[in-house]
């Protein structure tokens, strides 16, 4: 039984096993099948083998965060992220995993007027205890204030914000901090249209490919042109700038060069920001595996705040925390155990340095984390918050 898996990627994994210590589902079940090489390995014998799809292949996919630490730790370049992607794929399409209620959850998100209703109303409810912390781990806003408004038309914006669906029902306030900056800076903007409500991103994940595809092209219809878009969401970010390999055209690899992280883009601009006021520090910086393993950008978070404030480092050469987009809500076991390792390396981190904030830029790490991190008295925010709030 086939997953229409390319044999030559299948066979570049040599079994080393230096993926090993970057996969967190590895190190917190020190199961050789919940690792990169032993899926892998699974993938060969159902692709190359004719072994069955049986409920342990199923599980063994299914429970991947899909984190990607593996690839950069990885000396033969297995492109693990299209293998596991493409056999949830061919897992969903034959009803092995994604339930329906993810799938109603997915079709909610491109329709954004629906998307934040739900979300205040879950916001609410979740201040009365009704909302079970597997599903969303940190405090939803009830009021996110105004949406971020263009300063340009989209023919002569120098640059877009992508505002996206859960960032704009949970994290507004962020894209008012990038326009922020951009407005120090002396750029313009503009902002998607009504289609541009979801990149795909969580489809794509949960192997659900046609829709992936339908939302990418939907985003990059909704910001025409040439000019950079800039996202403040580190899984959007890597998701959009992948749309070359998704859809497998010249317009999508074309839309991908123009995607930057706002991080990345900003820094790469710095001569332009105004004179910044010092941040109270120290700062843990925790990187989004979307920032740091797929797109490569996380330095830029450390080249704009370094000269502003102490910077904290964790000791776990970036470690997943579990988030996952979706995974915690459907994994909520593994994803607990996963950011339990990630406290404790926070934890550390703070003992050392008397630090009180984390870092990150990513919305689901963030609320992942900070569920579990208020309680001990450290706060979670976004790093491009930080660097607006420093604005003179």
């Amino acid at each position: 039984m086939s997953l229409s898996l390319d044999p030559e990627s299948l066979n570049t994994c040599v079994s080393c096993g230096l993926c090993l210590p970057h996969c967190p589902t590895y190190r917190v079940t020190g199961d050789e099948a919940l690792s990169p090489r032993g899926r892998i390995d699974a993938m060969r014998a159902v692709e190359l083998q004719g072994a069955p799809i049986d409920a342990e292949f199923v599980d063994a996919m299914s429970t991947c965060v899909q984190c990607r630490g593996c690839e950069p730790a990885c000396p033969s370049g297995v492109p693990y992220g299209e293998l596991i992607e493409r056999t949830r794929t061919e897992l969903t399409e034959r009803g092995r995993t994604t339930s329906w209620w993810q799938r109603r959850g997915f079709d909610v998100l491109p329709k954004h007027a629906l998307l934040l209703r739900g979300s205040t109303a879950l916001a609410l409810l979740q201040r009365v205890g009704l909302v079970p912390k597997r599903f969303v781990a940190g405090r939803l806003p009830v009021r996110r204030g105004p949406a971020v408004e263009a300063t340009a038309t989209p023919d002569s914006a120098e640059a877009w914000i992508h505002t996206g669906c859960v960032m704009d029902a949970w994290m507004r306030s962020t894209h008012r901090s990038v326009a922020a900056l951009l407005d120090a800076m002396q750029f313009t903007y503009a902002v998607p249209g009504s289609g541009g409500g979801c990149c795909g991103a969580l489809h794509a994940h949960a192997g659900l490919h046609e829709g992936a595809i339908d939302l990418a092209e939907r985003t990059m219809a909704s910001m025409p042109g040439s000019a950079p878009i800039l996202v403040d969401s580190a899984g959007c970010g890597a998701a959009m700038k992948e749309y070359g390999r998704l859809l497998g055209t010249p317009e999508a690899e074309a839309f991908s060069a123009r995607v930057f992280d706002a991080n990345e883009f900003i820094a790469a601009h710095a001569d332009r920001l105004p004179p910044m006021r010092p941040i109270h520090g120290p700062l843990i910086v925790q990187d989004p595996c979307h920032l740091r393993h797929v797109q490569g950008a996380h330095g830029s978070v450390r080249e704009l705040l370094a000269p502003l404030t102490e910077l904290v480092e964790l000791d776990d050469a970036g470690l997943c925390c579990g988030a996952g987009g979706a995974y915690a809500a459907v994994e909520p076991e593994l994803a607990g155990d996963i950011r339990a390792r990630k406290v404790a390396t926070i934890e550390r981190a703070v003992e050392r340095s008397g630090a009180s904030t984390v870092i990150s830029a990513n919305p689901g790490c963030g609320m992942h984390l900070e569920g579990e991190l208020r309680s001990r008295g450290i706060a979670v925010r976004h790093p491009i918050d930080v660097l607006a709030a420093a604005l003179p």
